[in-house]
C-alpha cells in the first residue's frame, strides 16, 4: 500500500471542498430560478385576473350611468390598463408604488392625477419587466390607458435622464398629462442611478 502524504491528503481534502461547493451552488442556482419562474408565473397570472377586474369594472360603469361614489382606492388595486402598441408595452396600472405592487404591474404615482382624470398622471414601473421597452420609445409614439370610463390616448411629447430627487416632472400640469418613470440605465446591475422619463399629452 502506497502512504498518502500530507500533500495528497491536502489534494483530497480540496477535492472534497470542491465538490461540496459546486452541490451548493448548483442548489442556490436551482433555488433561484424557482424562485424567478415562480414569480413570473404568478405576475402573469395577477395581469390576467388584472384584465378582468378591469372589464368588470367598465361593465359596471356601463351599467351604472349616473356618477357613482368615487370608491376608496388602496394599494395594489386596479386602476386601469396601459398600452403602448408600437413597442409591445401591454399592462396592468395598479395603485401605489411598494415593490410587491410593481411586481405585479406598473404602479401609479400617489399623489398625481388619478388614470381618467385631467391634470398629470405618474405612472412607474420596473425596467427590467413592465418598462423594459421603454428604452425604444420614441417621440410622438401613442400611449394608450384604460380605466373603467374609457380609452384615453396620449401622444410623447419629450424623453428625459434625469436624477432620482428631480421630482419636478411630476408635479401637477394644466393639461391633461402622462409621465412615465422608470430607473436607467436600462441594464444596469444593482439600484440604478438615473431615472428615465417619458412624458406625453393627450390627444
Amino acid at each position: 500500500m502506497i502512504p498518502i502524504t500530507e500533500h495528497g491528503k491536502f489534494t483530497m481534502q480540496y477535492l472534497r471542498l470542491m465538490r461540496w461547493m459546486r452541490s451548493i451552488l448548483l442548489i442556490i442556482g436551482i433555488l433561484a430560478l424557482s424562485y424567478i419562474a415562480i414569480t413570473l408565473i404568478g405576475a402573469r397570472i395577477y395581469q390576467r385576473n388584472a384584465m378582468l377586474t378591469l372589464k368588470k369594472q367598465i361593465q359596471a360603469k356601463e351599467q351604472h350611468k349616473a356618477e357613482q361614489p368615487v370608491p376608496t382606492i388602496n394599494e395594489g388595486d386596479v386602476v386601469g390598463r396601459i398600452e403602448i402598441p408600437r413597442i409591445g408595452i401591454s399592462a396592468a396600472v395598479l395603485q401605489g408604488t411598494t415593490s410587491r405592487t410593481l411586481r405585479m404591474g406598473v404602479g401609479h404615482i400617489k399623489g398625481t392625477a388619478l388614470p381618467g382624470e385631467s391634470g398629470n398622471i405618474g405612472v412607474a414601473g420596473h425596467r427590467d419587466t413592465y418598462f423594459r421597452a421603454l428604452k425604444d420609445i420614441r417621440k410622438d409614439d401613442e400611449i394608450q390607458l384604460q380605466t373603467a370610463t374609457g380609452i384615453a390616448r396620449y401622444e410623447v411629447d419629450w424623453i428625459q435622464i434625469t436624477s432620482p430627487s428631480n421630482i419636478g416632472v411630476l408635479a401637477p400640469t394644466t393639461e391633461s398629462s402622462l409621465t412615465l418613470v422608470t430607473c436607467y440605465p436600462f441594464y444596469y446591475i444593482g439600484a440604478a442611478p438615473k431615472r428615465f422619463i417619458v412624458r406625453a399629452h393627450r390627444q
